[in-house]
This record gives C-alpha cells, sequence and structure tokens, in this order.
C-alpha cells in the first residue's frame, strides 16, 4: 500500500510472561475504513493503545503519516491528528452537549486537555459554532443544552463521536463503536460513519458486530492471541475458512 497512513511494522508487546502482540505488521490506507477483529483477548485494544501512545511496544515501529511516532506522549500523537474515541464513552456527564464538544476543539487549539478550559471556551464564539456545527453533523444540535448524562447509551457515542471530530482526526480510532447499543441504535451510527467515510475520512474499528464490520470495512484483520491471522478485502475475509469457523460461525 502506497497511500497508507499508518503503519504498525513489526511490533511486539508483553506484559511478564504474556506476549500480547507478535509480528504485528499492517497498514492502514488514507481514506479507508480498516477493521480489527478477533475475539476477547486477541491483542485488539493493546494494539490501538501501541498506536496512540499509552503502551511502548518491546520491539517495532508505529509510523503515522511518514513520521514515526513511537515513543511520543499520547498528547503529541493526538495533536498531530489521531484520535481515539473508546470503548466506554468518555464524556463530562455534568456539562451539556455543547460544553462536551467545545472543550477539546478549545483544548485542539490551545494545546491542552483542560476541563477548566470551558468557561474559556464558552466565550470563544467560532469554538461554539464549530461545536455546534459537529453536534448537527451527528444530529445532536437539538439537544446540545441537555446534561450528556440525561443521553442514552447511543446519544453518548455520538456524543464522543463529536467531540473526537472536533479534532479534527487524520485518523479516526474507534474502539467497539455500537457495543451496547441497540439494533436501531447500530443500524444508526452505521449510517453515520457511512456518511464521514464518503468525505474520505480514514478509520480503524474495533468491532464485534459482523454486520457493522462488513457494512464498513474496506480492509479487515483478524487478530488471535496477539498474532495476525487473516488480513485482506472483507470478501477475503469472509471466504477464509480458518475465520469462517473461529469468528464468522461459517455463515457469513
Amino acid at each position: 500500500m502506497n497511500n497508507a497512513v499508518l503503519h504498525v511494522a513489526d511490533v511486539h508487546k508483553s506484559f511478564g510472561g504474556l506476549r500480547a502482540l507478535t509480528d504485528i505488521d499492517l497498514q492502514v490506507e488514507e481514506g479507508t475504513t480498516h477493521a480489527i477483529i478477533g475475539p476477547n483477548g486477541a491483542g485488539k485494544s493493546t494494539l490501538l493503545n501501541v498506536c496512540i501512545g499509552r503502551i511502548a511496544p518491546d520491539t517495532g515501529a508505529v509510523v503515522f503519516d511518514g513520521q514515526v511516532i513511537t515513543g511520543k506522549k499520547p498528547h503529541e500523537i493526538n495533536q498531530m491528528g489521531v484520535v481515539r474515541v473508546f470503548q466506554t464513552p468518555e464524556i463530562f456527564p455534568e456539562l451539556t452537549l455543547l460544553q462536551n464538544v467545545m472543550v477539546p476543539a478549545f483544548a485542539k487549539r490551545d494545546g491542552a486537555f483542560r476541563l477548566n478550559g470551558v468557561q474559556s471556551a464558552l466565550s470563544q464564539n467560532d469554538i461554539r459554532e464549530e461545536a455546534e456545527h459537529w453536534l448537527a453533523d451527528v444530529g445532536l444540535k437539538e439537544q446540545k443544552d441537555l446534561i450528556a448524562a440525561s443521553l442514552s447509551r447511543g446519544d453518548k457515542r455520538r456524543l464522543e463521536l463529536a467531540m473526537g471530530l472536533t479534532q479534527h482526526p487524520r485518523l479516526l480510532l474507534l474502539d467497539e463503536p455500537t457495543a451496547g447499543m441497540s439494533r436501531h441504535d447500530t443500524n444508526s451510527t452505521i449510517e453515520l460513519l457511512k456518511k464521514f467515510k464518503a468525505r474520505g475520512m480514514t478509520k480503524v474499528i474495533i468491532e464485534h458486530d459482523m454486520h457493522v464490520v462488513f457494512s464498513l470495512a474496506d480492509r479487515i484483520t483478524v487478530l488471535a492471541q496477539g498474532r495476525i491471522i487473516a488480513d485482506g478485502t472483507p470478501d477475503e475475509v469472509r471466504g477464509n475458512p480458518k475465520v469462517q469457523e473461529a469468528y464468522l460461525g461459517g455463515t457469513h
């Protein structure tokens, strides 16, 4: 892939005697949605944590946009344009939806993520307008003055997505974006992510729901026990007998 925006190159990671990642080498092409699937404990979240600098690999490197980012701090990687949306929504429950989105927008410009920056952010009309834009984009503008704690799980995920988008990601990492959602909320999230895909946004998603994976992914990497056992297009992965047996039930 000559158009790779992310390259995880020969990454290994162990925790004590437990090998979490072994010989991980994958590339994410710009403008694509790249899914990472596998059972619990396969190393998926560890891999994302390596990509955002929360965990340092034992060996290997992560290259983003042509620059080695291994060894950089998480906030430095974020400032470069790598934004992760976590499995459990990381929002400020006591703030309004608008305030939640304004905080990271202000932090992106200010260079630091501080909750006490919300009052300063509220005085910035340009930040308010941008926050309202992203809330509208995820379908939450009408609820902008609600307290975030009052939202459903699906809407909390939408709110966190807006918080991620306001940081202008070049690469958006989504950890289980539909976990715990109803089928209606899941389908709504699929349509929302398709909209961003049509705009050329590069995304990596970890997801257990194969309906979500095959609805969105251009390429799929399959992990098992910290190793890549398959990597290819959805059709290639769907047709892989080992993947069918282990992860797709042999019927997808």
